[in-house]
């Protein structure tokens, strides 16, 4: 019989350093099409990590190589991400970038949080 071993999670409150802002675009009023407007939906902490070597297919899939995969705690009923929504970090290194959610799934290690897969939009 194998031994039981306790490990730890791969994510704790603690690693949750970065703000995230998730929003929408807003239709522009007026003739002319397009969207410019942000309404913001939800802030939160993340922890933020280049893609993962399991969502690397579905990056293939989508023609983008440069998805992020972030980690936040579950919002609940408060705010429900789906891939109409964007999202821009709070980091030097991703000042005026932002990124459209394409994948959303729970973290089966822990039920606190949520795992989101977002690709860089041009």
């Amino acid at each position: 019989m194998h031994p039981f071993k306790y490990k730890p999670t791969r994510v704790n409150t603690g690693d949750l350093r970065t703000p995230v802002t998730f929003y929408e675009d807003v239709a522009d009023d007026g003739p002319e099409p397009g969207e410019s407007e942000k309404n913001i939906l939800f802030k939160a902490w993340a922890k933020v990590d280049h893609i993962w070597l399991k969502d690397l297919e579905i990056a293939k899939a989508n023609g983008t190589l440069s998805d992020i995969t972030i980690t936040v705690r579950d919002p609940q009923a408060d705010y429900i991400p789906i891939n109409k929504h964007y999202l821009s970090i709070d980091a030097p290194e991703y000042m005026d970038k932002r990124y459209n959610i394409k994948h959303v799934q729970p973290d089966l290690q822990n039920k606190e949080f949520i795992k989101i897969v977002a690709g860089l939009t041009e």
